[in-house]
């Protein structure tokens, strides 16, 4: 079989591949909802009289039969409908993403070119200066990101920057008692960017930075490890020693030459780091009082909101799913060593 007909076959596997995904991730974000606990007493309270209760239940199906719920369940997201919140009534699952993806979006893009800015330069570092101090300190970067909590980092650095340099703000996505530049993205950097508006853009930056380095610097050690173990391999490849032969400075051998192929299992990370980035998005948003879409699903997992939970969590699985699998198949097409 040839390449092409081999990597078609690749690429049709894995678009086949992604409802399979998605309908584990309903499955099991819809059987977790129904063991976490009963969100007709989280809703109306304990006290409740039991015809409250009754008519609560029955509204959300939750007299059915678990089978039937789930095959109503599926129904409705077959019509692309992921419910309506039961605490602020007539809100439904899309309207409040619509409203709070577009934070999450803005940190989380900003958090992934931090991650992969601060993981490539530490590991290209430590691997082109093995077995010395720069070395040690590239592996010990990677154990201490990977072992920090996320929400006592981003503590630690509104409590520095914040509080007593007073050099950022330490929650909030833009400065009270100001109005964002008006757009359609809904994300503030691109909206200011495209109208030129670049006091607005300072000040969107300026209430970014600290959520987006607490969230980018610890997911960076994920590159960190990954860039310096394959730089590692690559500089004792036979090209690499021919091109330090012909004369070729170093750093040049580095970044040209060895850099180039190792950052291609980069490429596959970047489908893991979006699971991660999501997860650690509610940690960060939470931590930061960030309006995004993480925060509000921590908002809604505290008050037992269950459709809103049920829909959010679906929302970001089917994200997982296609962005897994469009790095796959970009991964299929720039390295020629994969095979099928």
């Amino acid at each position: 079989m040839s390449r092409s007909s081999a990597l078609r076959y690749y690429v049709l596997s894995r678009l086949l591949l992604a409802p399979l995904m998605l309908w584990t991730v309903i499955t099991i974000v819809f059987l977790l909802l129904r063991v976490s606990g009963n969100p007709v007493d989280a809703t109306l309270g304990p006290r409740a009289p039991e015809s409250a209760k009754e008519a609560l239940r029955i509204e959300l199906g939750l007299d059915a039969p678990l089978w039937l719920q789930y095959v109503r369940y599926l129904g409705a997201l077959l019509q692309l409908d992921l419910g309506t919140s039961i605490v602020n009534r007539g809100q439904t699952v899309w309207q409040i993403i619509r409203d709070y993806f577009p934070a999450t979006v803005e940190l989380t893009l900003l958090s992934m070119l931090v991650s992969v800015v601060v993981g490539v330069a530490i590991g290209s570092l430590a691997a082109s200066r093995p077995n010395t101090a720069v070395d040690a300190g590239g592996r010990l970067f990677g154990i201490i990101t990977y072992a920090v909590p996320m929400y006592w980092f981003g503590m630690v650095l509104q409590l520095v920057f914040g509080v007593w340099l007073g050099w950022f703000p330490t929650s909030l996505r833009y400065t009270p008692g100001l109005s964002p530049a008006p757009g359609f993205t809904g994300l503030y950097v691109i909206d200011s960017l495209v109208q030129g508006r670049f006091d607005q853009l300072g000040i969107a930056l300026h209430h970014l930075a600290l959520p987006s380095l607490t969230l980018g610097i610890l997911l960076s050690g994920i590159f960190e490890r990954m860039v310096r173990i394959n730089l590692k391999q690559t500089l004792r490849s036979d090209y690499v020693e021919a091109a330090r032969a012909r004369g070729i400075p170093e750093y040049r051998v580095v970044l040209i030459h060895a850099l180039r192929n190792a950052l291609i299992p980069v490429v596959t990370v970047l489908g893991l780091t979006i699971a991660s980035l999501l997860g650690g998005a509610i940690l960060t948003e939470a931590t930061f009082s960030w309006p995004g879409l993480a925060f509000r699903l921590y908002e809604a997992i505290r008050m037992r909101d269950y459709p809103v939970v049920q829909g959010i969590m679906v929302f970001f699985g089917a994200i997982v799913a296609i962005a897994s699998i469009a790095i796959d198949i970009l991964n299929a097409y720039i390295d020629p060593r994969i095979r099928y």
